[in-house]
């Protein structure tokens, strides 16, 4: 099958409506070598080169095929041709013997992360296109997801460092195939992309059939923007109801006002409820469905205090509010550390170990505070107390931190043997999720709404 290419002028009205960019902006690309993204980075090059900006690409070699060292300096050979350095990043942490494919998307992101961050880039830029939009779509109605799952990706990623943009969702892969060829340029084609081991592979072959039938990518491409703005809607109500009711407190616990959480409707309730035991425990994701429904029952019912999920514990306070707070009992993570080591503990602080002199005998870890730092942290909770960071030493010791809220890194050698700043792996509240551009046209101009999830890159 063959496509149209896309124009310049088309691609940078998509780029655009992501915006705002700075004046002379520098964006990174995330580059395999396929089509797809070397047709991404040469679009790019071309809107930045207009703009005074600047663009460089960066790959991830994980070392997972032999070959994929020689495809990737074959992808910097070619966007050499073009004026656009590249960078390739190879991956040194291990992987795991399951779940390689998630693990390795995890270091491809901190990866990309840590060079934005390392080259001051605000805008990294991705290549997914229709068909992957189809794929995730088909791929998240498998596994039964609901309309924040099949909203699939969206244009716009807050990451730690970095503004994730997928300009190319309502494009086509023949599209991106033809541009390079318009501008005589090759690419490399990924074995694994043929391999029916992977999912994606074979929802990516099931689109042919769907297609005889009338159900083209470009059709499930723009179901997904429409649940897109679904979720836009539900994730604004439930952003108003946790600045109602969520407020969080010093050493990382949240006071809630009922009131707010149970007058919302069912889904915009359930969604606050887990957002908050994300934030409060440290995690990715919020519990499961079932047990967020038994936990707002609970809660209508005035019998939330006590309560446990997620690994928090609701607790009853003065003037009819809650007290969600980690439990301690639940944390497992209990690190070696070093003098001067900064590690993130329990998905919720940042923590800084002070120099040698400092420190109790070691060896040393972090574990949780327990009964200890009554004298520390005499205005807390004991609860929320116990859940606190705390450097343990070799004779026993058990060191109680200096919280922070102003970063970790630049301090005198004098510091105290340990710092901890309040660093939740899930915000209380983050942008919301916009709809998917609707233009399916592969030279129309997107005219979408702004978009934000989180997603990898491809």
């Amino acid at each position: 099958m063959t496509g149209t290419p896309l124009p310049d002028t088309a691609f940078a009205a998509r780029l655009d409506a992501l915006g705002p960019f700075e004046p002379a902006p520098r964006l990174a690309v995330a580059v395999s070598g396929g089509a797809d993204s070397l047709a991404l980075a040469l679009l790019a090059h071309t809107w930045a080169a207009a703009r005074d900006g600047t663009v460089h690409a960066v790959t991830v070699d994980h070392g997972l095929r032999p070959e994929a060292a020689d495809e990737a300096a074959t992808a910097g050979a070619r966007l050499g041709r073009h004026g656009i350095p590249h960078t390739i990043l190879r991956r040194t942490a291990p992987l795991p013997r399951g779940g390689v494919q998630a693990a390795a998307r995890q270091h491809r992101h901190a990866l990309l992360e840590a060079f934005c961050h390392q080259e001051g880039i605000l805008h990294l830029l991705l290549a997914h296109h229709r068909g992957d939009q189809a794929e995730t779509f088909l791929g998240r109605l498998a596994r039964g997801s609901g309309a924040f799952g099949l909203a699939a990706m969206a244009a716009v990623s807050e990451g730690a460092h970095a503004r994730w943009l997928r300009p190319l969702l309502d494009v086509s892969g023949d599209s991106l195939r033809a541009t390079l060829r318009a501008r005589g340029e090759g690419w490399a084609e990924d074995p694994t992309n043929r391999d029916t081991a992977h999912q994606r592979v074979r929802l990516r072959n099931a689109l042919r059939p769907l297609a005889d039938e009338g159900l083209r990518p470009a059709d499930i491409a723009a179901t997904a923007g429409r649940l897109g703005t679904a979720r836009a809607a539900l994730e604004a109500d439930t952003a108003g109801v946790l600045a109602a009711a969520a407020t969080p407190r010093p050493g990382g616990a949240l006071t809630l006002l009922p009131g707010p959480v149970t007058g919302a409707a069912d889904e915009v309730a359930l969604r606050a409820l887990g957002r908050m035991l994300a934030h409060g425990g440290g995690t990715a994701h919020p519990p499961r469905a079932d047990r967020l429904e038994r936990l707002l029952a609970a809660l209508r019912a005035g019998r939330a205090a006590g309560r446990t999920a997620g690994g928090c514990r609701f607790m009853a306070a003065p003037g009819g509010v809650l007290r969600l707070v980690r439990e301690a009992g639940r944390i497992r993570e209990c690190p070696a550390v070093g003098p001067g080591a900064l590690v993130t503990w329990d998905g919720r602080f940042r923590v800084r170990v002070g120099a040698a002199g400092r420190l109790p005998p070691g060896p040393w870890h972090l574990a949780p505070l327990g009964g200890a730092g009554r004298d520390a942290f005499p205005d807390l909770p004991a609860a929320a107390r116990a859940a606190l960071p705390a450097l343990a030493g070799g004779d026993g010791a058990c060191v109680a931190p200096v919280l922070r809220y102003d970063g970790l890194r630049d301090y005198p050698e004098d510091r105290p043997p340990l710092l901890a700043e309040p660093a939740p792996r899930t915000p209380l509240t983050a942008a919301p999720f916009g709809a998917a551009p609707l233009s399916f046209g592969d030279d129309a101009p997107c005219h979408g709404e702004r978009e934000r999830p989180a997603h990898m890159e491809r």
